[in-house]
């Protein structure tokens, strides 16, 4: 079975993972009832030793999940999400080594994310994904998530992009960017998303485009059903923060999020779980790509409800 390793930027890339990784807890817990650390939680989790501060993998043969740790990398050039992403909840499944965070921020703009914390963290960026790779036995893809609106996300998460196209050439590199709406309030957005467009054109392999306003369109629509007609595990339903869910635990646009958390893992389900559809992860690039630079795929989930 194949591993994939997801690279969370930025405060929108660090917020799209908390629902994934969320929704993928959840989704193993209603398929596997005994609790087995099989291939199909192998895929985006390590099985790890609780009693070693190193969280060292536990041998193939122990079948008995014993404390998960996500296949992830935070980076964020503000200690605000990151922070409480991992002092919430889902704090325990996170290695705080693989935590790349600084205080001043990018600032909305692509230069300082790109070329100023490109280069200052490029190292210590390549040295945990190093070490998140040799923990996989077969690792197949990478997923990066961020925006194009902000500094971060656009700047810093196509610099990684960059490096793991030199550095990791064979591994394929899926990207969900999610785009500013036409009323978006930075006024650097749209050259933001310009010059990030130019390095994921020519660094990855495929590119989930996100709309944001569709998003928000989607999740109005859905608010203005009646209440009898959303399903508990409908894809915008399902998770804390959703409609239908725990009102206490929301946060902001966790019911966007939830949208594109499922869209990453009804794509990779085909791969992890048996079944007479199985699909790779690269039969999807193979297929679904024409030429290297036409890789921008678009994505959609039905039902939503």
């Amino acid at each position: 079975m194949t591993q994939s390793i997801v690279i969370q930027v930025g405060q929108c890339g660090n917020q799209i993972g908390c629902r994934f990784w969320d929704l993928c807890l959840r989704e193993h817990a209603c398929y596997s009832k005994k609790g087995i650390y099989d291939d199909a939680i192998s895929s985006f989790f390590r099985n790890t030793d609780a009693r070693s501060d190193e969280a060292y993998d536990l041998p193939s043969t122990v079948q008995k999940i014993k404390n998960l740790k996500a296949r992830a990398i935070l980076v964020d050039m503000e200690e605000g999400v990151v922070n409480e992403l991992v002092q919430g909840y889902l704090g325990d499944i996170f290695d705080h080594k693989q935590l790349i965070t600084d205080v001043s921020g990018s600032g909305n703009n692509w230069a300082v994310g790109h070329k100023e914390y490109g280069s200052r963290y490029q190292e210590e960026i390549l040295d945990q994904v190093r070490k998140a790779a040799e923990a996989c036995d077969c690792l197949q893809c990478f997923f990066i998530l961020h925006s194009m609106g902000g500094g971060t996300g656009s700047g810093l998460g196509t610099a990684i992009l960059s490096l793991l196209q030199d550095n990791f050439p064979e591994v394929y590199r899926f990207v969900t960017a999610v785009y500013p709406s036409t009323d978006d309030d930075v006024i650097t957005s749209p050259y933001n998303s310009v010059l990030a467009m130019k390095e994921l054109t020519e660094n990855a392999d495929c590119v989930l485009p996100i709309n944001n306003e569709s998003l928000m369109n989607i999740c109005n629509k859905i608010h203005q059903a009646q209440p009898g007609k959303i399903k508990k595990e409908s894809t915008i339903a399902s998770g804390v923060g959703s409609v239908g869910g725990n009102k206490k635990n929301e946060k902001p646009f966790d019911h966007m999020n939830n949208i594109v958390a499922n869209m990453i893992l009804n794509m990779t389900s085909l791969s992890r779980f048996e079944g007479t559809l199985n699909v790779d992860l690269n039969e999807i690039a193979m297929n679904l790509v024409p030429f290297p630079r036409l890789h921008y795929l678009v994505s959609s989930v039905a039902p939503l409800f």
